[in-house]
């Protein structure tokens, strides 16, 4: 056959005005019980399709007329919807072959194909097709050939054998443990398929020695003999009801030239203001950033064993101009955090998968092992953040996503988010706090202030601690041991908070009171302070911090726990 220049295009019949459609046959495998039926990627150089062969045009593969990256002209089709997906089945009812094998997959940058035949047009039995094919394949092509692949969401506890083909998008370290039954090793990886389903895998003691370096991140294998079982909730990752669990006899094989058959690692944004509603919870998230500012690497010491790591934090921005830290721990700091550094002075877009939301300085962001960081990907997303931030936003004013967060003495800053309760919650149990301070958060109002109270008291300049009148003049500080001429007056006041559930009479203190009041305590006039009535004791409750209520923020959280209630059902 003479090789001839060759693009496959969309080009339309003009006599009847059908469109004449020529694809390349892409990872073509039997599916269906009896294998009767063909599954393959159509592929016209731009632009891809899932298909099937219908068991009626199976002689045409079994013959060796239709194979893996051959071209054919489809004549006539129909497409049927996913389930659940976006996608569509085209389905091929009638077609021709164009040519057989190309030594290559078309790619849309290429100028031209030049047809190159692997083999000459001639029938062949399905059994010598497949013999030819394996004595050419690697194990892991070999594989596909004689085993169906199984979509990870068809999986389920209750199967026998199976065959999964999976990208790695995230892989741990490798953790030692101790228990009752002795010291072990382990370690996860998540897999993801080409339908975008992701599982988490569990590999212990000499499977996990097994496969550690086996599995690299980013590459796409072949997996069987492994086991499911109900993923405990406490621990997921990914979002499926079951884990997958490898053993020393699973089976682990890298499936070469196929890694565009299944997706890079996917992404599920969130916007820097909108972490709040995910502070110390299980949930982790993913952002995307301009980075601000790259720290040097530090060593953090462990108490309990006193070992060291390293340790860097980053400082990144997005559309809600809005910044947080990152902390990134072990090989992240020293590997893609010197990267970070070296290029810092460039603001770089990072994209990072499986965060950790705490409230050190109101919110913060910590990586895991299992993170992933992309430094300028080719991602959508990203390119919209560097459009924005090179038009305007390096220009504007930015500001941390702690800012009215509340201070803590000792856990650096918590969120409006942390910990939070109904009203009731609190007045319900009299007991709480008594053992040790309880700390939480409510969204509420105020709806009375004490009036028979001393709003305020005398207090040194110099410590803020209580003085008294000296004698003679001036005011006398315990603290300080000095006599001053002058005092400063500070808020300690009773006021009453209100929520949907129940109130209570909070105590609060200078800084505090001065946001809810609006004035200094100097401009108000002396009430006296009452925390008992009719000599009954009450539940004293001290409020810590106070921030305005960001509506937007506070829409999100209540539509989140009206989602919980309904689960709840």
């Amino acid at each position: 056959m003479r090789s001839r220049p060759y693009w496959p295009t969309l080009r339309r019949n003009l006599p009847s005005e059908i469109p004449e459609i020529v694809v390349q046959v892409v990872d073509l495998k039997a599916t269906g019980s009896a294998g009767n039926r063909f599954m393959f990627t159509a592929n016209d150089g731009k632009m891809k399709l899932r298909g099937i062969l219908p068991s009626n045009m199976s002689s045409e593969v079994m013959s060796g007329n239709i194979q893996n990256l051959g071209l054919i002209r489809i004549l006539d089709y129909t497409l049927n919807d996913i389930p659940n997906k976006p996608e569509k089945y085209l389905i091929v009812t009638k077609c021709e072959v164009v040519s057989p094998p190309l030594e290559m997959e078309v790619k849309s940058e290429a100028p031209g194909i030049v047809l190159k035949p692997k083999q000459e047009m001639v029938a062949k039995s399905a059994a010598q097709i497949v013999h030819e094919q394996r004595q050419n394949m690697a194990p892991a092509a070999r594989m596909s050939m004689t085993r169906r692949v199984f979509p990870l969401v068809s999986l389920n506890p209750y199967q026998g054998s199976w065959t999964i083909k999976v990208r790695v998008t995230s892989k741990g370290t490798m953790r030692t443990y101790k228990n009752a039954r002795g010291e072990g090793c382990v370690f996860n990886v998540e897999l993801t398929d080409e339908d975008g389903t992701q599982i988490q895998a569990t590999m212990f003691n000499e499977a996990a020695k097994k496969f550690f370096d086996r599995f690299q991140l980013g590459k796409v294998y072949y997996i069987s003999k492994g086991t499911l079982k109900l993923a405990n909730k406490q621990f997921k990752t990914v979002k499926n009801d079951y884990e997958m669990t490898l053993n020393e006899n699973s089976e682990v094989e890298e499936a070469s030239n196929e890694e565009t058959f299944v997706p890079e690692t996917k992404f599920s944004f969130v916007p820097i203001d909108q972490l709040g509603p995910y502070v110390n919870e299980k949930e982790l998230v993913d952002v995307i950033g301009v980075v601000q500012s790259v720290s040097p690497t530090m060593s953090i010491r462990r108490k309990i064993n006193n070992d060291t790591f390293p340790k860097r934090d980053i400082t990144i921005a997005d559309e809600t101009k809005k910044t947080v830290v990152v902390s990134l721990w072990n090989e992240l700091a020293t590997g893609v955090g010197q990267e970070l550094l070296d290029i810092a002075d460039q603001n770089p877009i990072v994209a990072i998968k499986s965060l950790k939301v705490g409230d050190f300085q109101g919110v913060s962001l910590s990586a895991l092992s299992k993170s992933v960081v992309l430094v300028n990907p080719d991602l959508p997303e990203a390119k919209k953040l560097r459009s924005w931030y090179d038009s305007e936003g390096k220009e504007s004013s930015l500001a941390s996503v702690s800012s009215g967060m509340s201070p803590s003495s000792k856990s650096g800053s918590r969120s409006m988010y942390s910990d939070r309760v109904l009203l009731s919650h609190i007045t319900k149990n009299p007991s709480l706090g008594d053992d040790k301070p309880v700390f939480f958060s409510i969204r509420g109002y105020i709806s009375s202030i004490k009036p028979d109270q001393t709003m305020w008291y005398r207090a040194c300049k110099t410590c803020n601690k209580k003085v008294t009148e000296a004698l003679g003049a001036g005011y006398w500080c315990e603290g300080c041991q000095k006599n001053d001429e002058e005092c400063s007056l500070r808020y300690i006041m009773v006021v009453r908070v209100s929520d949907a559930s129940s109130e209570a009479l909070v105590s609060l203190f200078n800084d505090d009171a001065e946001k809810i009041v609006g004035c200094s305590a100097d401009e108000l006039d002396k009430l006296k302070s009452q925390n008992e009535y009719n000599n009954e004791k009450r539940q004293r409750i001290t409020v810590r911090a106070v921030a305005p209520v960001d509506f937007a923020a506070e829409s999100r959280f209540l539509l989140e726990e009206i989602s919980k209630m309904r689960v709840s059902k």
